[in-house]
């Protein structure tokens, strides 16, 4: 291999063409890369990998984009089409709350309102003008009701509604997915998704950047694009991370088949397509926190320690996740042992990290005085006992 584990320099991040290289790199070679990412996540945040224990509240599944992969939208009328109550989001919150939980994570269509009259009528019938506005009221709900932190994860946002939802969750995200426009076109993963251009997809990470907002983004592998969009996807967030120094976390995530979808007969990344795009994100973030969720790579999720992941993201001891509900969390005391197996420490953070923190509790009021409660003097979740 051309670019070796000594050439690369310590916590100095790759190049565009060795990251070419390298996420092309042979089975032969795949080990030395590996050794690379791991030495790279150590420097990073060493002997310790963290999770997040949430619940997954699904605030609506009605949503205007028509992705290729998806299963967790519906049309009005599906079944399974659901938008919860406040009742609903205020029960599932206090059940985790017994469990241990601190993050409460909020999944939703885009702006489902724009075109679905039953929306529409939904919310005038809840009392809010938007799905944006609810969204809002309920982070605000869970955050005056119990000890969870919101993160949502709502689509493309206006500057305004970043600020706004910032008062009341103290970070929030937004997957990129990939930089390649061509997945917008007719039978792509993106037709009929009017919500996954990428440009619009950036200006949104981007006013998160410039209101210094704790995010959260990602690359979606396996939906079309080739090695290099993966490269320049990647690429795309680090050059938004080097202006803003916002981007808490980049998920790695991989598309998985399901019976049901548009996709249903694509083929799914192969495990060492997986560990080599973690392994390629790690060296060009050597310095931003790298996760994979586990679910979607069991039962050989241990093998994104080796490529240099350094968190399982949110896993829930309550909730399925619902946007992939064939793929169970592992029990957190699995993900535990596995982790502990490879040499490492299981952390529980909150859904902001650590490092960020400062950003959030610097403006005080309600939020901030919720997060300070919720984080012990290292910043990452202080224990409770679980009910």
């Amino acid at each position: 291999m051309d670019v070796t584990v000594t050439s690369i320099a310590p916590a100095a991040p790759i190049s565009r063409g060795d990251a070419l290289h390298l996420i092309g790199c042979s089975d032969e070679d795949l080990p030395e890369l590996l050794a690379a990412a791991r030495a790279a996540k150590e420097r990073f945040k060493p002997g310790a990998i963290t999770y997040s224990r949430k619940v997954f509240l699904p605030l609506t599944n009605l949503c205007r984009d028509y992705c290729g992969y998806c299963t967790f939208r519906r049309d009005p009328g599906d079944p399974g089409a659901h938008t919860m109550t406040p009742d609903e989001v205020l029960s599932v919150a206090r059940a985790g709350e017994k469990l241990g939980c601190t993050e409460a994570l909020f999944s939703l269509g885009d702006k489902p309102e724009l075109l679905f009259p039953e929306m529409r009528e939904t919310l005038r019938h809840l009392g809010y003008k938007s799905t944006l506005h609810y969204l809002e009221a309920m982070c605000e709900l869970v955050l005056r009701g119990t000890s969870l932190l919101p993160h949502p994860n709502p689509g493309l946002l206006s500057a305004e509604w970043i600020a706004r939802l910032a008062a009341v969750s103290p970070s929030m995200g937004l997957m990129l997915e990939t930089t390649n426009a061509a997945l917008l076109a007719p039978g792509a993963a993106h037709d009929n998704a009017p919500d996954k251009v990428p440009a619009k997809r950036l200006r949104t990470i981007e006013d998160a950047g410039k209101q210094n907002v704790p995010f959260t983004t990602g690359l979606l592998i396996g939906i079309g694009e080739s090695l290099e969009d993966r490269v320049d996807t990647l690429l795309a967030i680090r050059d938004m991370n080097d202006r803003y120094g916002h981007i808490q976390e980049v998920i790695v995530q991989n598309f998985r088949v399901k019976p049901a979808i548009p996709m249903a007969n694509w083929p799914e990344p192969t495990r060492g397509e997986m560990l080599r795009a973690v392994a390629v994100a790690r060296l060009l973030l050597p310095n931003v926190n790298i996760q994979a969720p586990p679910n979607l790579s069991a039962p050989y999720y241990d093998d994104l320690m080796d490529a240099g992941i350094n968190d399982w993201g949110g896993v829930s001891p309550l909730t399925p996740d619902f946007i992939n509900p064939e793929k169970p969390w592992p029990h957190l005391e699995q993900l535990r042992l596995r982790t502990e197996a490879k040499g490492f420490t299981l952390q529980q953070r909150l859904p902001v990290y650590p490092e960020f923190i400062p950003a959030v509790t610097a403006k005080p009021g309600l939020l901030s005085d919720k997060l300070q409660a919720a984080a012990d003097d290292r910043g990452l979740a202080r224990m409770k006992r679980a009910a």
